[in-house]
């Protein structure tokens, strides 16, 4: 039996991380946790791009742009979309992590969502502390495994 599984290595792996500007208090912090977790795990400064769009709907799009470059091995989208008294955070929070699945699949790449949907402030800001409970990091540390998995997976058509 072969069994793969990727290691969150950072040497050598060019890492895009993309960021609503919209709820800017809790997207700055899931940035700083992606950032501190890309580095610890030795990605160099040199080999990360960062992208800012105004809100989660359009993070999508830069991904995908950002994807289909062949300049990076992995984009991690960073938002946050917090429940309000309309129908509009279920248009965009679906909308933005349905497109981020679309990017990752038409590309190849992983395309991480580290996007916050929560129902209020106080969820985001206990998802976004910086320590072990940053949602950014982890979705950090998820794009480095999966690229480490995706380089040892055999190789389908594109």
């Amino acid at each position: 039996m072969t069994v793969y599984e990727g290691s969150p290595r950072g040497q050598g792996v060019r890492v895009a991380v993309v960021c609503g500007r919209f709820n800017d208090l809790i997207t700055e912090r899931l940035r700083t946790g992606a950032l501190e977790s890309l580095r610890a795990k030795g990605v160099d400064d040199a080999s990360i791009v960062e992208v800012w769009v105004p809100g989660a709907f359009e993070i999508p799009l830069a991904a995908q742009r950002l994807a289909s470059s062949g300049e990076v091995d992995a984009v991690v989208c960073l938002g946050a979309v917090i429940r309000g008294g309309t129908g509009h955070y279920e248009f965009v929070a679906g909308e933005c992590a349905a497109g981020i699945a679309r990017v990752q699949l038409d590309t190849s790449i992983p395309v991480i969502f580290g996007g916050l949907t929560t129902e209020n402030v106080e969820q985001a800001l206990e998802r976004s502390q910086p320590d072990a409970s940053n949602k950014g990091a982890e979705a950090a540390t998820t794009a480095l495994e999966m690229v480490d998995l995706l380089r040892q997976l055999p190789k389908g058509e594109r």
